[in-house]
């Protein structure tokens, strides 16, 4: 009969020693948007920094999950609020032909030719009347290579194939991380951590207190070879244009939903996913094919290799940002965004939100931030991801040149470099 894989009581592990890989001012886990956000803004404001990721890649759902939208970077009504390092990535995407976005004069548009198209990028959500957002569709082989660059650039060290195990932790303090990898167990030391997991491993190991969701996970794909992708958008379906020729990206609701929500924190609940996802892909696939004519010569281009997870654990830090705090101006400020499905909402995420109360050197930035459940739809998205990776990073650097821990550092000293950098912390 076979066994379950969990309740088989426990065993009892002989004392071992774990070798030390490196030490570093300043260790990042996880190479999502979050994470390279983070590693490069320490490592241009001086510090010596290195990134962690378990997959053989950057850039996380931004690349892996295929989520390949930029959703969003204004507030509604056409100001940007999303700055700093993403627009530097947009831009590099823009130089080489691998983004699409409205120019800024339609941006909070109303017109509804103008709407309609950036709606058929994927680049308008939510309930109307809508307007023009300033969101971004682009490639995601692409933005693999606009991150390794600005990584390699800023003198960042990398290492790819090693998944954070357990902190280690002394004294109110993270000191370093044990990974794993084919090589087996080692160390890394370190005088700050950002915890960019988004699961939020390194909190969750250090027994910070948190909140953990359910979700339904998804699985992006795109095809290709699709006979004038316009006219089959205009037919009607869950599909929209993406760069390429030829080429239609079909996001989570493209497929029927999944039967039942998972917690992404467990094995068997991933598993049942990734199999239950790639199943219900290849059906609508076969799906397309047959009941659409256009799509009768398409082929799967890229299947996400990443569940479509978007929640699990979440800090509960020196201050959650809820949903009552819509519009509320924070004087520890250190980034904002706006909603990807609402106008007009804006949000000022304080530095607070990226501290754990029980930690004095750790900084936590990306999707497993300090925000409640309705918040968290808002700052899950890339941009802000991105931008408060921007202000961890910074944060670490400016505390390990300042001489104090991150919870003491000067915060307007924080917000004047992050403002120097392009970071948007006061949209006018």
């Amino acid at each position: 009969m076979a066994r379950g894989l969990a309740g088989l009581g426990v065993v009892r592990e002989p004392a071992r020693e774990t070798p030390v890989r490196a030490e570093t001012d300043v260790l990042v886990v996880g190479g999502g948007t979050a994470g390279v956000a983070a590693a490069v803004a320490a490592a241009r404001n001086g510090a010596e920094v290195l990134l962690v990721e378990r997959y053989g890649y950057l850039g996380g759902l931004a690349t892996g999950g295929m989520i390949i939208l930029l959703l969003t970077m204004d507030d509604g009504r056409g100001r940007p609020v999303v700055g700093g390092l993403c627009q530097e990535v947009t831009d590099r995407l823009a130089a080489r032909g691998a983004a699409y976005f409205p120019p800024a004069g339609q941006w909070g548009s109303e017109d509804a030719d103008l709407v309609e198209d950036a709606r058929r990028w994927g680049l308008v959500w939510g309930r109307g009347p809508h307007r023009v957002r300033y969101s971004v569709a682009y490639e995601p082989e692409e933005l693999k290579l606009a991150l390794n660059t600005m990584v390699e650039e800023a003198g960042v060290r990398l290492l790819l194939h090693a998944w954070a195990s357990e902190p280690l932790l002394e004294e109110g303090r993270v000191r370093g991380m044990v990974f794993a990898s084919k090589a087996g167990r080692f160390a890394v030391l370190a005088k700050v951590v950002i915890d960019t997991s988004g699961d939020g491993d390194v909190l969750a190991g250090a027994g910070c207190a948190h909140e953990k969701e359910e979700v339904l996970p998804w699985l992006w794909f795109c095809m290709g070879g699709v006979r004038d992708p316009e006219a089959a958008i205009e037919q009607g379906g869950w599909y929209f244009r993406t760069v390429g020729e030829g080429k239609v990206l079909l996001p989570w609701g493209a497929t029927e939903t999944m039967s039942r929500r998972i917690d992404a924190t467990k094995p068997e609940d991933l598993t049942y996913a990734e199999l239950e996802g790639r199943r219900r892909v290849m059906a609508e696939v076969e799906r397309l094919r047959r009941e659409v004519p256009r799509f009768a010569g398409a082929h799967v281009c890229h299947v996400a290799d990443q569940l479509g997870v978007t929640e699990s654990r979440r800090l509960q830090g020196e201050y959650v940002l809820r949903r009552e705090d819509l519009d509320r101006r924070f004087e520890d400020v250190v980034a904002v965004t706006g909603h990807w499905t609402k106008y007009d909402v804006l949000y000022h995420i304080p530095y607070r939100s990226l501290l754990p109360r029980e930690l004095s050197n750790v900084l936590v930035a990306g999707r497993c931030i300090s925000v409640d459940h309705r918040v968290h739809h808002a700052t899950k998205e890339i941009p802000p991801c991105m931008a408060t990776g921007e202000a961890a990073g910074t944060a670490a650097a400016l505390s390990l040149t300042t001489g104090v821990e991150p919870k003491q550092l000067d915060v307007p000293l924080l917000q004047r470099r992050l403002s120097e950098h392009g970071a948007i912390l006061w949209p006018t």
